[in-house]
């Protein structure tokens, strides 16, 4: 992908669940669009995009119950340009509702 593709990157999303806290992941294909510079805004465009999309505290009592220590639940996948704009987003709150917006 060029930083012109209108498509953007897709990213999946998971919460990983360790004895002292929920850990927010993000699985990077390996083809990114040479456009993504700063980890941190990086990171907080996806964030923002689950957050927008999935109520946190719903979504987070429903990874408690559905994954031990050590395991790691996928929300879904998001789509996104490098200027932070959400192209796509399937996402789902594990054992329940979801989320699809585009």
């Amino acid at each position: 992908m060029t930083e012109d593709d209108p498509a953007g990157d897709t990213f999946g999303v998971g919460i990983h669940v360790t004895e002292a806290e929920f850990q927010f992941v993000v699985h990077v294909p390996s083809d990114i669009d040479s456009g993504w510079t700063d980890p941190e805004a990086f990171q907080g465009h996806l964030e923002r995009a689950v957050w927008e999309r999935l109520d946190r505290e719903t979504t987070l009592r429903a990874v408690s119950g559905a994954a031990d220590v050590g395991e790691t639940v996928t929300l879904g996948r998001v789509t996104l340009r490098p200027d932070g704009t959400v192209v796509d987003a399937t996402l789902e709150v594990p054992g329940g509702g979801d989320a699809d917006e585009s």
